[in-house]
């Protein structure tokens, strides 16, 4: 009995964090247009409605506005499109930018909540961990999360070379090589073409693999810290 009233709980207590979730960063359905996922294609049909008059060159490279500010309208973009990988990363730049106040009046919720909502729409969507990882990881002192975000997107995919190259490089930060080399290597046996991470493997004196004549003179200098990825 006293097994079943526990577990009863623990039911409770996600299904209030959840709630809580949706209250703090607002139901994905409401009186405005979508959502629509960016993934599909028959929801992509929506997209110049959408980036014509709210996402423009200049909104997506944080110049200027379109109708009013930039939050204003990257947040009208991504209510829209939750998943809209070019409109998360340009609000995680923003914010980055703008360190000084993470909710600005007119983007309605903080960067976090729009993360928030697009793992909500679309939680197999492991692009959308990608970029939550890297802004969290562009944070510092948030390296565990960031962590959690690359292992989820691992587990969800784990035949992505870029999500394992990223999850070798933030074990090699921790210094966990034993990690790092089980990523790095699943990395390049998926055929990810930089040679960062081995590199830095080499240095350690922890790589175990064999390393081409090629990599081994490749200039050190030239090793990536982090892929971002940034669809068009």
């Amino acid at each position: 009995m006293k097994t079943l009233s526990g577990i009863a709980l623990l039911i409770i207590l996600v299904v209030a964090t959840n709630l809580q979730a949706k209250s703090f960063c607002g139901e994905l359905h409401g009186d405005h247009v979508g959502p629509w996922d960016f993934t599909n294609s028959h929801d992509r049909v929506n997209l110049p409605l959408v980036e014509g008059g709210h996402f423009t060159a200049e909104v997506k490279n944080l110049i200027s506005g379109s109708t009013g500010s930039i939050g204003g309208d990257i947040r009208y973009t991504l209510r829209a499109f939750p998943n809209h990988y070019p409109a998360l990363i340009a609000i995680a730049k923003f914010r980055l930018r703008n360190k000084s106040a993470d909710r600005q009046r007119d983007q309605m919720y903080s960067v976090e909540c729009f993360f928030d909502r697009a793992m909500r729409f679309r939680p197999s969507d492991v692009t959308v961990r990608t970029i939550y990882a890297n802004y969290l990881h562009s944070l510092g002192g948030r390296q565990g999360d960031a962590m959690e975000q690359y292992q989820a997107a691992a587990d969800l995919e784990p035949e992505n070379a870029t999500v394992n190259y990223n999850l070798g490089l933030m074990y090699l930060k921790e210094k966990d090589y034993e990690q790092a080399i089980v990523y790095a290597k699943i990395a390049y046996e998926l055929d990810f073409p930089l040679p960062g991470l081995r590199n830095k493997l080499v240095k350690t004196g922890k790589w175990d693999g064999k390393l081409d004549e090629e990599v081994r003179d490749e200039v050190d200098g030239n090793a990536d810290e982090k892929i971002e990825v940034e669809p068009q």
